[in-house]
């Protein structure tokens, strides 16, 4: 779904339907190309043709099997000789790899994965795309994320703060994983609108020394874009493709792009195309596999509950998030996001959903997030199956996971003793005591 500036909602494809009209976008009805297939097609109008794109998957020189290839819409497998055979068309913008556990993650110049090819035929409409990967000399059984949504700068002087604040942060976090295979995933609004900084980010991963995924936010969109698919021009010139999948030792990662842009605005939204290809991919997952889900949009969260709505606000959630569980559903599922700008922890339909806390804090115009959590970014270590997490605040340690207030703090409780414990999940138990010194 999608909503108009005067908040009726509407289908996506009536939507797509009106916004060409508005737009040199043409799109054509299936009765205007029966009534005359061979006329000369309107200005404006796309047409796309098939691309054939034929490659491999190696390491060391030799074929891997059963790897999955994808252009965003269908997924192959490689054969026994890691050959692989895919048909795309020139509406795909990427041919790209599902990276395999127990291999080195392929950098771009920039520091950040390289997993992709554009999608770029020959005059005969195919291509060629060969992936070559570096086997690891130890296990990545174990390893270690850095999750670190919302960097979001808006000038230079937020951007410095990253660089000066973030970055060594996170650099001295991967010192302390050593003996990990550590990764990092910026999980949106990497900027502020203005995308042209996107160097200087890429220069801060750089910096932080470790490989790093990127999923895409709704500030970090191209607003001139006449439809959705094409606001994420500039983020996947520097980043690939919108959407993708990888694996590292036992678990698979998925990275989604939760951000339907619809000219005046954006609602969580994956859309219908993606479901599909998630069913695609999930398909070559091995049930009651551990998947993590990455996107900048939380599914459904619990604000609306604390703010005491019935339903969480179409920009705070994926509306069309019941096809996303029914995917889900035979896994043990880990979804993480951003975008809200506070620590949360939700289960529903047996998937535990995180909302992590913020590189930028209050958008960089304060150390904390809105509901009190430090500025900073999540932690998660995997060995094997199992699943550790916690939070790490900017500049303070690996354990400084809550703030106790006195009495009187809170105007609202002014007899109570108040602690903040931001990251605290279904698990933790919480205990306070009280010691009384007795003088004589």
């Amino acid at each position: 779904l999608v909503l108009r500036p005067n908040h009726q909602l509407i289908d996506r494809r009536s939507f797509l339907a009106a916004a060409a009209g508005l737009t040199a976008t043409a799109v054509v009805t299936p009765e205007r190309l029966l009534a005359d297939p061979y006329a000369p097609h309107a200005p404006g109008l796309r047409m796309y043709d098939p691309v054939r794109i034929r490659g491999r998957v190696v390491a060391g020189g030799r074929g891997l099997v059963r790897v999955g290839v994808t252009d965003g819409r269908s997924v192959v497998q490689t054969d026994d000789d890691g050959r692989f055979e895919l048909l795309s068309s020139t509406d795909r913008s990427y041919v790209s790899c599902c990276l395999p556990s127990g291999h080195r993650i392929p950098l771009n110049e920039t520091g950040t994965a390289r997993f992709y090819h554009a999608i770029r035929p020959n005059n005969r409409g195919e291509m060629g795309a060969l992936f070559e990967f570096e086997r690891l000399d130890e296990s990545d059984e174990r390893h270690a994320m850095l999750f670190m949504p919302d960097v979001q700068t808006q000038d230079s002087w937020e951007m410095e703060r990253f660089h000066t604040l973030s970055v060594p942060d996170a650099r001295a976090t991967v010192d302390e994983l050593a003996g990990r295979f550590t990764f990092g995933l910026a999980c949106g609004d990497i900027m502020y609108d203005d995308l042209s900084m996107y160097p200087e980010y890429e220069r801060g991963v750089r910096r932080i020394g470790i490989p790093f995924f990127q999923a895409i936010g709704n500030h970090d969109l191209d607003f001139d874009g006449p439809v959705d698919e094409e606001t994420t021009r500039t983020f996947s010139r520097h980043f690939g493709p919108r959407y993708y999948s990888f694996n590292r030792g036992a678990v698979h990662y998925l990275v989604l792009d939760d951000v339907f842009y619809h000219g005046t605005g954006y609602i969580g939204y994956v859309q219908q195309d993606q479901l599909r290809w998630l069913a695609e991919d999930l398909a070559g997952v091995e049930p009651g596999s551990t998947v993590v889900v990455c996107l900048h949009i939380p599914v459904q969260g619990t604000r609306h509950v604390r703010d005491g709505q019935r339903n969480p606000a179409i920009t705070v959630s994926v509306n069309n998030r019941e096809g996303l569980y029914r995917l889900l559903e035979p896994f043990d599922a880990h979804v993480l996001s951003g975008h809200t700008h506070e620590n949360d922890h939700n289960y529903d339909n047996g998937v535990h959903e995180h909302v992590s806390g913020t590189v930028c804090g209050a958008w960089w115009s304060g150390p904390i997030c809105g509901d009190g959590t430090p500025h900073g970014y999540s932690v998660y270590e995997m060995d094997g199956e199992a699943v550790r997490w916690r939070y790490k605040s900017t500049g303070l340690g690996a354990y400084h996971q809550m703030r106790a207030y006195l009495p009187g703090a809170d105007p609202q409780a002014p007899q109570e003793l108040v602690a903040n414990v931001w990251d605290a999940d279904g698990g933790w138990t919480v205990v306070w005591y009280l010691s009384l010194i007795h003088i004589s």
